[in-house]
């Protein structure tokens, strides 16, 4: 089964003040199944993982309710504010719902890299485990040594490292990165998505430019870590769904090792796993 692992959908009315902007036009509309479901058949992709981008609960109820209604989505990363007191109740009320797969606290947005040592986010970690629940890491570069404290903290919790952590593709300066991310995939814990790097990668977002970074992931998360995702609508500012489907295709068949029965995993399988998804 072919699962993409990292997609949203959005009405732009509840986005006021939000991200996106109105300057960036090719997502500054209303997202739904049906602008989404031709690519999926184009693609060959059987399910999705439907991912909050907005840092309200009614946003994650909304797509939850969305995903009821649409077969393809075999499940939802919500939001929870996890450093409340309350946290964890929203948790064990939202894990009610079978389609809730895990949550993503959009941790890039924060305005201390060093959220990790805040105690704060462990009763929540602990109420996510406890109902099974997958941690998506939204982070940047910078932040990546922060959630590796986190992850150390919290063995038990499955945590996926979103679009492979924001990379430096366009600017360069690569060392820090790939520092930080070869020390969280030495975490059994921690998995990665494939997503996000077109958007990184700025005007050179090519095969060839993004080849090294692919290299570095497979080489330290190896093949069955590693689960590919559109991340859209959000890749149309840099190309559009089909492109990055054979893009990725192309990247991962390139791997050493990488056989049919590894890019069913990637494209389908790890994430499956990784989300317990039906």
């Amino acid at each position: 089964m072919r699962i993409d692992s990292h997609q949203h959908f959005w009405r732009i009315a509840d986005r006021q003040g939000q991200w996106p902007p109105s300057a960036l036009a090719p997502i500054h509309r209303d997202f739904a199944p049906p602008d989404l479901l031709p690519a999926l058949r184009r693609c060959g992709v059987d399910g999705t993982v439907l991912v909050q981008s907005l840092r309200t609960l009614a946003d994650t109820e909304y797509l939850l309710d969305l995903a009821a209604h649409c077969a393809p989505v075999r499940g939802v990363v919500g939001w929870v504010d996890m450093a409340r007191t309350d946290a964890p109740q929203h948790i064990a009320r939202l894990a009610c719902d079978s389609l809730l797969k895990g949550l993503r606290p959009m941790l890039q947005d924060l305005p201390d890299d060093d959220w990790a040592n805040d105690p704060a986010y462990d009763a929540a970690a602990r109420m996510m485990i406890e109902h099974g629940l997958a941690f998506d890491a939204l982070v940047r570069s910078a932040q990546l040594p922060a959630l590796l404290g986190f992850a150390q903290r919290h063995p038990l919790l499955r945590i996926v490292v979103n679009h492979a952590g924001k990379p430096p593709i366009a600017r360069g300066g690569a060392l820090p990165w790939r520092a930080y991310i070869a020390a969280l995939a030495a975490l059994p814990n921690v998995h990665c998505k494939l997503s996000g790097l077109l958007t990184e990668a700025g005007p050179h977002a090519d095969i060839a430019a993004l080849a090294p970074w692919v290299d570095h992931l497979f080489a330290v998360f190896c093949h069955d870590r590693l689960m590919w995702g559109s991340d859209w609508p959000v890749v149309n500012l840099a190309s559009d769904y089909d492109a990055w489907f054979a893009m990725a295709t192309a990247l991962c068949e390139a791997q050493p090792g990488v056989d049919a029965a590894a890019l069913a995993g990637v494209f389908g399988g790890n994430a499956g796993r990784f989300y317990h998804l039906a």
